[in-house]
């Protein structure tokens, strides 16, 4: 007798529930992550150090603990222990969550998924840190019919970029520094792996979305979206995601004390923008804003 696929997803409950992930968000309700209303699961580590990283929280692995001095009573009485604050001052970035457990969360928005044609998102920090969880976990999404993406830099080894990538309807592929010995000294990114990597899911027929984020002083130049475009030509994809820089991350590095690296730098006028998103239009590409 054959099990059903209930049955078979209850097996995977038990033989899985020892595998967890360290992640640090939920982030429900979003619509800049792929299609519909979606949850975006966001994995705690990454081995890249882009100066305008938008979540600093993300970049360790290892739990945090923060004071959220505004509403520290200075009581003692917490002794830095995030469990026993008794005014929320003290915040702990990252929980380890099992195959279980993160699937009973995500499932909590099952009805905005199916009403909207959404999904869940694994974004992070670096989700192919974590990349043995991540498959399990959208594999057992798929079975239940649940729409499923990845963002990611596709800096990894090619078969666990593929493994990942093969459960997911859509993968959001960040594309940055195409200059290799920049990209490697500045992002600590092996871009000619990540490029061969983008180049192997698309002809495995993995459905793939390049995206650039916009950054001044390190992509916001014709010269590099040029490069970009050459590089994605051959591959006949049709959907481009461009990413303007913010200062929405300042606040973050300023409550881990950390330095902000693109402290004073304006967010780029749509006036620079435009003739890199025309760029991207003249090359047959349907170019989103955002995300």
């Amino acid at each position: 007798m054959t099990l059903s696929a209930v049955q078979r997803i209850n097996c995977e409950v038990i033989e899985g529930d020892a595998i967890k992930a360290r992640i640090f968000n939920i982030q429900r309700y979003s619509l800049n992550d792929g299609h519909g209303i979606r949850t975006v699961v966001f994995f705690k580590g990454c081995p890249h150090y882009c100066p305008w990283c938008a979540n600093p929280e993300s970049i360790s692995g290892k739990i945090e603990t923060v004071r959220r001095l505004s509403k520290c009573l200075h009581c003692s009485a917490c002794l830095n222990d995030a469990d026993e604050c008794p005014s929320g001052a003290m915040e702990r970035i990252g929980r380890d969550y099992s195959l279980a457990q993160l699937e009973k969360e995500v499932l909590k928005d099952d009805v905005f998924f199916r009403s909207s044609g959404g999904g869940v998102t694994l974004s992070g920090g670096e989700v192919l840190m974590q990349a043995a969880f991540a498959t399990r976990f959208l594999k057992r999404l798929k079975l239940l019919g649940i729409h499923t993406a990845i963002e990611t830099a596709g800096d990894a080894a090619p078969e666990k970029v593929l493994a990942l990538a093969k459960q997911c309807d859509e993968v959001l592929f960040d594309v940055k520094i195409m200059d290799s010995e920049k990209a490697k000294s500045v992002l600590n990114i092996n871009q000619p792996r990540v490029l061969q990597n983008l180049k192997m899911l698309v002809e495995s027929g993995v459905h793939v979305i390049p995206r650039v984020p916009l950054i001044p002083g390190y992509t916001l130049e014709r010269s590099n979206m040029a490069e970009i475009l050459k590089f994605l030509a051959p591959l006949k994809l049709t959907e481009l995601h461009l990413l303007p820089f913010h200062q929405y991350g300042e606040p973050k590095y300023q409550l881990l004390g950390r330095p902000w690296n693109m402290k004073g730098i304006a967010p780029p006028d749509v006036s620079v923008i435009a003739p890199l998103q025309q760029m991207a239009e003249n090359a047959g590409f349907r170019v989103t804003m955002g995300g």
